[in-house]
């Protein structure tokens, strides 16, 4: 009964990170971790080791496929992945300053926010008009919102993948296949670095939930991305809207019920 219990909460987990992660590059750390604590009991730093190694595999494949279909913007993507690693150093400290507050919801009510911005007012972006702002100015613009990004992941330890979404689309102009393929082309990197960093200190974790989850969360990545990259724009923005909407939705309901921690 409990292995039955472990294999469905990870697929669902699985789930919900990798749709979260092919559709909107978003970190399968806001999934994955809270359902692995709430529900299983798992130590919240072990569960955030599985929940990034997980992330690391389902933002390379998406990020793969977006590339394939040419929708991914390699060179300004490694200027903010330097920038967002930078500043979250920088965020990380100035945090350690100031008192304690609880930010622990932030990135769910980034999810549910941003899911109904994406349905009630879509990114409608062409790649001719993203392409149009010239080269130095992406660059400055790449920087800034890494800059901006990395110093509120760091500040609040959260949110991550959706604020980089959000600043893609809203103030760097991006279409929003190209937003997205950025997103988890950076995040597979800071993923990666996070997880190394987790299994380092805290050691190796439970075996079976970090293959199980790793194996959901690159199904799901895996399918999501291959039907955003086919998608109409008006239809992602839907399908993005409704996925994240019930992910945010979700997640708050099992925090409000204290399952989720």
């Amino acid at each position: 009964m409990k292995l039955l219990l472990t294999v469905l909460v990870c697929f669902f987990a699985g789930m919900g990170a990798g749709l979260g992660t092919g559709f909107a590059g978003m970190s399968a750390a806001a999934v994955i971790t809270p359902m692995l604590v709430g529900m299983l009991g798992v130590e919240a730093y072990q569960a955030i080791g599985i929940a990034l190694a997980s992330d690391v595999l389902a933002s390379a494949i998406s990020a793969y496929t977006y590339h394939k279909n040419k929708n991914l913007d390699v060179k300004n993507g490694l200027v903010m992945m330097g920038s967002v690693l930078a500043f979250t150093l920088v965020g990380s400290w100035v945090s350690s300053q100031v008192p304690n507050q609880t930010m622990g919801s932030f990135s769910t009510w980034m999810l549910l926010l941003l899911g109904v911005k994406f349905l009630v007012k879509p990114v409608m972006t062409t790649r001719e008009s993203m392409e149009a702002v010239s080269a130095p100015k992406r660059l400055v613009q790449s920087l800034a919102g890494g800059a901006v990004i990395g110093f509120i992941c760091g500040f609040i330890g959260a949110g991550g993948g959706m604020m980089m979404l959000f600043i893609l689309t809203s103030a760097l102009g991006y279409e929003l296949k190209t937003a997205v393929g950025t997103s988890v082309f950076i995040m597979t990197f800071t993923a990666a670095t996070g997880a190394l960093s987790h299994f380092a200190i805290g050691g190796a974790p439970d075996v079976l939930l970090l293959v199980l989850c790793i194996a959901f969360t690159l199904l799901w990545a895996r399918l999501a991305a291959r039907f955003a990259n086919r998608a109409a724009p008006e239809v992602l923005n839907r399908a993005m809207g409704g996925v994240l909407t019930v992910l945010g939705a979700v997640l708050l309901s099992l925090r409000a019920l204290g399952i989720s921690g």
